[in-house]
C-alpha cells in the first residue's frame, strides 16, 4: 500500500483518494509529491504555496496565502501575508521591532509564470514610528513605489538596449511606465558614480531628432563611459558637465586632456571653465575640414569636366579604403592629365594627412610647409580650410602630444543613432538622454 505525508500525518492510498473525491484543499490538482524516507512507498506532498515561497525566496515574516491561476485571462495571482504579531523596522531610521500600525493593499507585476502573466499582491504593513510617523514598510521583492517586482525590472533593465517600444510590446506594459523605471535606474547609477580619477574628457554632440534638438556627450576617455549628457550644444554644455564632474568627486584641477572639435562654442566652454586643461582638436574633424575643401573644389570643377560627377567618394576616401571600381576611377582620372584643380586639392589633402604620421618635433615644420602650399594653391575652399587650421593650431599641434581622439565618441554615437533608428526617434531629450545605458557602465545592482 502506498501512503502519503502531509503536515506530519500519513495517508494511505485509500485515505488520499477520498480526500481527491471531496476535493480536499491538502491535496489540489498542481501539488507535487516526491519519495520520502528510505521507502519509495511513502510520498511527501508539496503544496503550490510551498512551491511558490521557494521560488520566490521568501523569507520570515512573509509567506505565500494562496495562488490563483485565471485560464481564461491567462493570469496568476499570488497572495502574500505576514505572520500574525510580526514586527517591521521603520524605512527611514533605525527604529526596530515595530508592529503594524495598518494594511495597504499593493500588486506588483512579477515575471512570467510560463507564458502567463503574473502578479504578486500582498497587505503593505504600516508601521507608526515616534521619529518619522506612520510610513509604509519596506518589502524585499519590490522597491518603493514602484508597481513591478525586482526581477521583472531586471529582466527589462537587461532587455533595455533594445527600443522600449520594443520592450514595451514584448512584456505588455505602456512604454511610459518602462521609462519611468528606466529613469529611476539611470538616475540611480550616475548617483552612486564616482569621477574622482577622470583626467580626459573627450565631447561632442548628436542630434535627437534631425537639425533639431541637440545633446552633448562627455566621454572619459580612459574608460571609455559616458560621464554626462546634456540637452543643447552651446558653451553652457561645458559649465553643466563642469558642475555634474564636482558633483560625482571630480574636479577641474584633475581633468589635464580635452578633445572635442573646432566647434567655437565648445572652444570657449572649455577656455572658461577648464582654463588649466589642454585642448586637443579631434584628428577627424581637423581632417575633415581639408576633405571638404576638396569636394568643394570638385563640385565647382565638374561644372566644366562632367567625368567628375559621381566620383566625390573616390576623393574623400583614403586610397587604401577606396573599392576597385573607386580606385579605377580615380587613377582614370588622374593619368589622363587633364591639370584638375580637384587632383591638385586631392594631393594637398594626402600630404595633410601624412604629416599625422610623423613625430612630434617634425609636425609644426611640415605643417608650416602645407599651410605656405595650401594658401599658394590658388584652390579657394583650400585657402580658406588652410586658414582654418591656422586659426586652430595650437589644438592641432596638441594632438601629437595627446595622441588623443575622439573615436570613442563617434562608436558611441554610432550605436545612439541605430538605437534612434530602431525606435523611430525618442519623443524627448530626457529619454534620449537615457543613453547612459548603452555606454554609462552602471551597476544598478538589480538580482539576476
Amino acid at each position: 500500500m502506498i501512503k502519503f505525508e502531509r503536515d506530519k500525518h500519513v495517508y494511505h492510498s485509500d485515505e488520499f483518494e477520498e480526500l481527491i473525491k471531496d476535493g480536499s484543499s491538502l491535496f489540489r490538482v498542481g501539488n507535487g509529491c516526491h519519495p520520502i524516507g528510505e521507502s519509495s512507498n511513502v510520498f511527501s506532498i508539496m503544496r503550490d504555496t510551498d512551491i511558490f515561497e521557494l521560488a520566490l525566496g521568501l523569507s520570515s515574516p512573509w509567506k505565500v496565502k494562496e495562488s490563483v491561476f485565471d485560464p481564461e485571462s491567462k493570469r496568476l495571482d499570488i497572495v502574500l501575508h505576514f505572520a500574525r504579531g510580526s514586527t517591521f523596522n521603520c524605512p527611514d531610521c533605525e527604529q526596530t521591532e515595530l508592529k503594524a500600525h495598518d494594511t495597504v493593499k499593493k500588486t506588483w507585476r512579477h515575471l512570467n509564470f510560463f507564458q502567463h502573466d503574473a502578479y504578486l499582491t500582498a497587505k503593505v504593513p504600516r508601521i507608526k514610528c515616534q521619529k518619522c510617523g506612520v510610513k509604509l514598510v519596506d518589502i524585499p521583492w519590490a522597491r518603493p513605489s514602484s508597481g513591478f517586482t525586482l526581477l521583472f525590472e531586471a529582466m527589462v533593465m537587461t532587455l533595455a538596449a533594445m527600443p522600449i517600444k520594443t520592450i514595451s510590446e514584448f512584456v505588455g506594459e505602456h512604454d511610459t511606465r518602462l521609462w519611468r523605471m528606466i529613469h529611476h535606474y539611470v538616475d540611480l547609477g550616475r548617483g552612486a558614480a564616482d569621477y574622482s580619477t577622470v583626467q580626459e574628457v573627450g565631447f561632442d554632440e548628436t542630434s535627437s531628432k534631425r537639425g533639431h534638438d541637440y545633446v552633448s556627450l562627455f566621454v572619459d576617455l580612459a574608460g571609455p563611459n559616458i560621464l554626462f549628457a546634456t540637452p543643447g550644444k552651446d558653451s553652457s554644455t561645458v559649465k553643466r558637465f563642469k558642475e555634474d564632474l564636482i558633483k560625482h568627486g571630480g574636479s577641474e584641477e584633475n581633468i589635464k586632456q580635452m578633445c572635442c572639435d573646432m566647434s567655437p562654442a565648445f572652444i570657449k566652454g572649455v577656455e572658461e571653465q577648464f582654463p588649466e586643461a589642454e585642448l586637443t582638436f579631434d584628428k577627424f574633424h581637423i581632417v575633415k575640414v581639408v576633405n571638404e575643401a576638396v569636394d568643394k573644389v570638385r563640385r565647382e570643377e565638374q561644372k566644366e569636366h562632367p567625368e567628375l560627377i559621381r566620383s566625390r567618394y573616390a576623393w574623400l576616401k583614403n586610397p587604401q579604403n577606396l573599392t576597385q571600381k573607386q580606385a579605377d576611377k580615380l587613377n582614370s582620372l588622374i593619368v589622363k592629365k587633364l591639370n584638375l584643380k580637384t587632383s591638385r586639392a586631392y594631393h594637398i589633402k594626402l600630404n595633410f594627412q601624412e604629416i599625422f604620421n610623423q613625430p612630434l618635433e617634425a609636425a609644426e615644420p611640415l605643417l608650416n610647409k602645407w599651410f605656405f602650399w595650401a594658401t599658394h594653391s590658388r584652390l579657394q575652399p583650400v585657402i580658406d580650410a588652410a586658414y582654418t587650421i591656422k586659426r586652430h593650431w595650437n589644438g592641432v599641434l596638441q594632438w601629437f602630444k595627446s595622441q588623443i581622439t575622439n573615436g570613442i565618441l563617434e562608436g558611441l554615437n554610432s550605436l545612439i543613432q541605430a538605437a534612434k533608428a530602431r525606435a523611430r526617434g525618442y519623443r524627448t531629450n530626457k529619454n534620449l538622454i537615457a543613453i547612459y545605458l548603452i555606454g554609462g557602465k552602471f551597476n544598478f545592482g538589480l538580482p539576476t
